[in-house]
């Protein structure tokens, strides 16, 4: 049973996001016709239309938000505008079976609402905890605070169907959203073991240093990376450790701040930022790195929220350290080293105690990585979100 879904994405462009982009893919494989309405990418992304590997993808101008809860007002309304212009577009073209909204914002639902006139349903794909996200960010319980539970709480009302992005999200639906349980179904961000293979270690990227560490992702304020750089800084300056160089992969809207930050710290010698990266690079450098870093700092955002990088280092193998987090310990069980309480002179001697035996980092990534191919790949979230499409349309067939 086949059908048109329409994929709303306001965040990032498509394909650079590879939770979209792979559910795109599994549902053009599936048989399904699939539209992506989408902002441009700063460097990438820049087509207004085109069709990649069956994927009709829509995108339009975007500057990202800056100057704190004023730019997202600016930026969420031209988002709102220009998605709604081309959702209705499509919808001239002929009928949309599901538009499935990737939040943030929680404010796709409005798009859903006016094609819902035509019979569509709405799928909320529920990739972020937008209340959360805002304590994180700017602290306290303020106006914005309560519009952002609102907004969630509209949008789960709204919805016909829920993707939840783990566990932890799937109860925040059920409880908070009120959905019922059988409408909400786990699709986990995962990689695709296909383009998580080793490589060739090359020794040039350690920088003349015994070891190698690594970052992979985005650079956001809610990202860590800032944690890491002082822990890097403690390392040496508390532990005396200078035997290690440490790549930072992944650009982001703190990238400029963090570049700064290592140059504050005199990290000149250890730290390197690469920006966006190859496949081949990403490949060739996690295959060289003796540990990674997930940094991403507790709080009531990243508890619950699945990291990409983890399952991503787990594929490559590779041991990691992490502060303490629920969703981490659930994803990365022992492959990873936890560090209570946002420590970060305790995240520098994880690092250190790691590079210290090279034992337990070969058994940790050998756990990791058959984890990952048991539960965590991607071949078993596609499962999911195809057997989850064929539920909703044969509810929306049996509802006309």
């Amino acid at each position: 049973m086949s059908g048109h879904i329409l994929i709303l994405v306001e965040n990032l462009s498509v394909p650079f996001d590879r939770r979209v982009w792979q559910e795109s893919r599994a549902l053009v494989d599936a048989g399904h016709r699939v539209t992506v309405i989408c902002p441009m990418g700063g460097k990438q992304d820049r087509e207004p239309e085109v069709t990649i590997d069956g994927v009709r993808i829509l995108r339009y101008p975007l500057r990202a938000a800056t100057g704190g809860p004023a730019g997202y007002l600016r930026e969420y309304s031209l988002a709102l505008w220009h998605t709604l212009r081309l959702a209705w577009r499509v919808r001239r073209e002929g009928p949309i079976d599901v538009v499935q909204a990737c939040n943030p914002p929680d404010l796709l639902f409005l798009i859903a609402l006016v094609l819902r006139v035509g019979g569509t349903r709405f799928v909320f794909d529920h990739h972020d905890l937008v209340p959360e996200l805002f304590l994180s960010r700017f602290g306290g319980a303020g106006p914005l605070y309560r519009v952002s539970k609102l907004l969630e709480r509209v949008t789960f009302a709204c919805a016909d169907a829920v993707i939840s992005t783990n566990e932890s999200y799937r109860q925040v639906a059920i409880t908070r959203g009120r959905m019922a349980p059988d409408l909400v179904t786990v699709v986990r961000s995962a990689p695709d073991l296909s383009k998580f293979i080793a490589r060739a270690p090359d020794p040039e990227l350690k920088r003349g240093k015994t070891y190698l560490g690594a970052y992979l992702g985005v650079m956001g304020p809610q990202d860590g990376v800032d944690y890491a750089l002082r822990a890097i800084a403690l390392l040496r300056d508390k532990l005396g450790r200078t035997d290690i160089h440490f790549i930072f992969m992944g650009s982001g809207d703190a990238f400029d701040d963090l570049v700064a930050l290592s140059g504050e710290l005199g990290l000149g010698d250890l730290v390197e930022f690469t920006g966006r990266v190859s496949d081949e690079f990403l490949q060739t450098c996690l295959s060289t790195a003796d540990i990674c870093l997930s940094p991403d700092p507790r709080n009531p955002l990243n508890d619950v929220s699945t990291m990409n990088k983890v399952v991503e280092y787990m594929a490559m193998s590779r041991p990691l350290v992490s502060f303490d987090l629920t969703e981490a310990r659930v994803s990365a069980g022992a492959a990873a080293v936890y560090v209570a309480d946002n420590d970060e002179l305790g995240f520098a001697e994880a690092i250190a105690e790691l590079l210290d035996d090279p034992a337990r980092r070969d058994r940790m990534g050998s756990l990791g990585r058959a984890r990952v191919e048991r539960e965590l790949s991607w071949d078993t979230s596609r499962k999911n979100l195809v057997d989850f499409y064929a539920r909703v349309l044969r509810a929306r067939n049996a509802a006309r």
